[in-house]
């Protein structure tokens, strides 16, 4: 069974095979517990959501369609339970990401890494700090940019996929992805600094 697609194992689980359904979850429990982790800063409470997510998708497997991709569907379910979290202990934190210097990704080609390419020590100790000054910005980055931020940069979800899992339309989610990228990079310009070559120093 493991060569089949998301869809095909969920109308399999649909019509009552447990293995199709364990494929399914062994897939994407990482990604999604990940997911979950970024949105909440919390590995307990990540896993507890993660579980959480896929009772939710087998408790309503009978209403399944294959007419879209399982992924959306399950992003969709883990982000509204993650976002349902975050209002109730108002609490943020996300990994940092690997752009920062500024433009957009229109094309998808994203600048280089925060982090310095010198081995060492020495800057392994400066990459943390960068990394935990970062992290703080990004604790106020409003609620309604993190998961689209999370979804594109971590999760390396396409915009269309991005949409249809928090029900949103292509404009607004490029719109508040872009704004979310944007804000960090004004709360980390002072820590970021471009030499003429263009990297960081």
């Amino acid at each position: 069974m493991d060569n089949l697609s998301d869809n095909e194992l969920m109308m399999l689980a649909k019509n009552g095979s447990e293995e199709a359904f364990a494929i399914v979850v062994d897939r994407h429990k990482v990604g999604i517990t990940g997911f979950i982790f970024r949105m909440l800063g919390n590995q307990e409470d990540a896993v507890d959501l993660a579980q959480e997510s896929f009772v939710r998708v087998f408790i309503a497997i009978g209403r399944y369609r294959d007419d879209h991709a399982f992924s959306t569907y399950l992003y969709r379910i883990a982000s509204n339970l993650a976002i349902s979290e975050l209002r109730k202990r108002k609490r943020r934190r996300l990994v940092s990401l690997t752009w920062l210097r500024g433009g957009d990704d229109s094309n998808d080609e994203y600048d280089a890494p925060i982090a310095s390419d010198d081995a060492g020590p020495e800057n392994d100790v400066i990459d943390e700090e960068r990394r935990r000054i970062i992290e703080k910005a990004i604790l106020s980055l409003p609620e309604k940019y993190r998961a689209p931020v999370i979804l594109r940069d971590i999760n390396d979800l396409s915009y269309e996929e991005i949409a249809e899992a928090l029900g949103l339309g292509i404009g607004t989610t490029k719109s508040r992805i872009s704004r979310g990228r944007g804000i960090l990079r004004e709360k980390l310009a002072e820590y970021i600094t471009v030499s003429a070559d263009g990297k960081e120093n």
